[in-house]
């Protein structure tokens, strides 16, 4: 698949622009439900017929994998960044380092008065680390990104045996301690098991609830929130070291031929899809009982997550066609990856949250769908039609006046046609 450099880059955000629409194929159940029905279909929305299905689906396709493919990306997208800013004589240093510290911002602020999911701080603090690798050759930057997912499994396997612990310590003849084991244990249950009444009538009240109220349920949640990327930081730096090497392979930019890419996207699904499939049967079988859920969707959806995220890229750039429609709109709505991931949160809260439409809580896992179809088509249809007129999106031109301390150009010197 020969291509100019120019074609290269809008296979980049080609890329992009279907991980920043997979994203919310999950991020939609973390929008309108309690956290637990993320990862348990039990715990609320519905878990059987159509719902069942689409959990499934789910899990096996796209759980995570958009996730790390956006991963990959932003690590990709990191090093162009690093790579131009040395070409045209500036700092490297100084050009990255000061849009991971306005990337931070936008993360913060978002986490605080948006979303609690936010990915962008701790993309920041991994993006600043991963810039000691940008001089590595191809083959160190896959040993470390795979030592990495290594790590993040080592830790991700800690949640199951922290299960088991916890289970045989409530029975503990210590009653403090006892106590102590059914506390943590309650948590565990109340983020991927099926939390009691109680709890998840707690969370419909706090989301049908004001904005001051969420706001100042996440700054009391902030310090456990920017904690997160300590356990899911190692997994995380792996795969922009992985995007790095997809750069700088052209693997990422479309330089692979069409044999290789269909030979790793076999190689990809081949292990992934039947891994995944078997996993989800597992939990089917065993009702999605706790320390199953635990062992399923953390350290063994883990070791399966690498050859996914590779086939599905392999597949974007097998079947994408550049200069056609589809096309084209992807890569529109990858290069305003960063606006139209802002702006689903902005649209998904406030349908969702009390401030808003208040559909918290309201929807079957299955009924949310349609507005993510909408949401889709929305990107699609708006990313082009601005970037036609614009040289950037309006979030990534602010961060890009941010970090160079200088109000960029927005408008195009002439308008392209649409």
């Amino acid at each position: 698949m020969a291509t100019t450099q120019a074609d290269r880059i809008g296979s980049l955000d080609t890329v992009r622009g279907l991980a920043v629409l997979g994203i919310l194929l999950m991020n939609i159940v973390a929008f309108a439900m309690p956290d637990a029905a993320y990862m348990n279909p039990k715990a609320y929305g519905g878990h059987q017929g159509i719902d069942l299905a689409v959990y499934l689906v789910n899990f096996v396709l796209f759980d995570g994998k958009m996730r790390g493919l956006f991963s990959f990306l932003f690590g990709a997208s990191m090093l162009l960044v690093i790579d131009r800013a040395a070409a045209k004589g500036e700092s490297p240093a100084r050009v990255h380092f000061q849009r991971m510290a306005w990337l931070f911002v936008f993360g913060i602020a978002h986490l605080l008065l948006l979303w609690w999911g936010d990915i962008l701080n701790q993309y920041a603090v991994i993006g600043a680390i991963a810039y000691t690798c940008r001089n590595a050759s191809v083959r160190a930057l896959v040993t470390r990104g795979v030592v990495l997912a290594g790590v993040a499994w080592l830790l991700y396997a800690m949640m199951p045996l922290g299960v088991m612990a916890m289970q045989a310590g409530i029975h503990d003849p210590d009653p403090a301690k006892a106590a102590e084991a059914a506390k943590s244990l309650r948590a565990f249950i109340d983020t991927m098991g099926v939390p009691g009444p109680a709890h998840i009538q707690e969370e419909l009240a706090l989301h049908r609830g004001s904005w001051s109220g969420l706001v100042a349920h996440r700054w009391g949640e902030l310090a456990h929130s920017l904690s997160t990327t300590l356990f899911v930081g190692a997994e995380t730096l792996g795969y922009m070291l992985l995007g790095m090497a997809g750069l700088r392979s052209g693997m990422l930019t479309g330089g692979w031929s069409r044999a290789r890419y269909a030979r790793w996207m076999l190689v990809g699904f081949g292990v992934g899809i039947p891994g995944y499939a078997l996993l989800a049967a597992w939990l089917v079988s065993r009702d999605f009982e706790l320390l199953t859920v635990a062992t399923a969707t953390m350290p063994l959806a883990a070791l399966l997550r690498v050859p996914m995220i590779l086939g599905w890229g392999c597949l974007i750039l097998l079947v994408a066609r550049p200069g056609g429609g589809l096309t084209e709109r992807l890569a529109a709505a990858g290069r305003m990856a960063f606006t139209n991931y802002l702006t689903t949160s902005i649209v998904m809260t406030t349908l969702f949250y009390g401030y808003g439409l208040g559909w918290y809580g309201t929807l079957s896992r299955a009924a949310l769908y349609p507005i993510v179809f909408a949401m889709w088509a929305a990107m699609l249809l708006w990313s082009p039609a601005w970037l036609a007129r614009f040289r950037y999106g309006p979030f990534e031109w602010l961060w890009r006046s941010l970090a160079r301390l200088e109000l960029q150009p927005m408008r195009r010197t002439s308008v392209l046609p649409r």
